[in-house]
């Protein structure tokens, strides 16, 4: 059997089929916020280890398509549009929840953090990490001041995987006082999005007071975030992402 013949003169070329875009969600997913609820005190290390499941791959996505549309684009262009995005995203972000209340103080801390998670993988994948690397969880937990420490990070991170499997296999927590967790879970999370976003949290909580994360506090804090992680991945040097798997 031969090869068909070229169409137009053009050489031949294998046929390849459009790879579908990943869809990451805008927000923490609901198995996630049950995760955490049951486990607070490991909120930050659920929430990362869940941001590079599932938004990894959006990222990775995202800079092989920008890098072949711009084939020449330095890695600091990629970031700046990546920074650009996602500051918007989270100016925007404050009281998507439309809740009153501790529940929704601690949603729109979530929804922050998560928000910020998308930016941190982002720049990793335009300076050329891989964003769907397990070492990215690690350095989202640095980088957002959960842990001053890769080696703390890591060991945490451990300990949340576990206390993911454990519950997987034995259900949750249970009866817990749900307003002490749900305290717990907002500080946790307040604090991995950002000071201000911890001295805000409790705004919201107040009857009659306005939306706990202002614009400009989460802009603030989120533009901050962004010049560590881009200083963290510039100093690591160009790299190459992993080209697609071979089936």
């Amino acid at each position: 059997m031969t090869d068909p013949a070229p169409v137009d003169g053009e050489p031949n070329a294998v046929p390849t089929t459009p790879v579908p875009p990943v869809e990451a969600p805008e927000a923490p997913p609901a198995k996630l916020w049950d995760r955490m609820r049951d486990d607070p005190q490991y909120a930050p290390e659920h929430l990362a280890l869940e941001a590079v499941r599932r938004l990894g791959p959006e990222a990775t996505q995202w800079a092989a398509r920008e890098r072949a549309l711009r084939p020449d684009a330095p890695p600091e262009q990629l970031a700046d549009q990546a920074v650009r995005k996602f500051v918007n995203h989270a100016r925007l972000s404050g009281a998507v929840s439309g809740a009153a209340g501790l529940p929704g103080a601690v949603i729109d801390v979530g929804v922050l953090a998560w928000t910020q998670a998308r930016l941190v993988l982002h720049v990793a994948a335009a300076y050329g990490a891989d964003p769907a690397h397990p070492d990215r969880a690690t350095d989202l937990l640095v980088l957002q001041r959960v842990h001053k420490a890769a080696e703390t990070a890591r060991l945490a991170l451990g300990v949340a995987a576990g206390r993911e499997r454990a519950g997987a296999l034995f259900g949750s927590a249970g009866d817990r006082a749900l307003g002490r967790v749900m305290l717990q879970l907002g500080v946790r999370l307040a604090r991995m999005a950002g000071v201000r976003a911890a001295k805000r949290m409790f705004a919201k909580v107040v009857p009659g007071a306005a939306i706990v994360l202002g614009t400009w506090a989460n802009s603030s804090a989120t533009k901050e975030l962004a010049d560590r992680t881009r200083a963290l991945y510039r100093a690591a040097g160009p790299r190459q992402l992993p080209g697609p798997r071979q089936p």
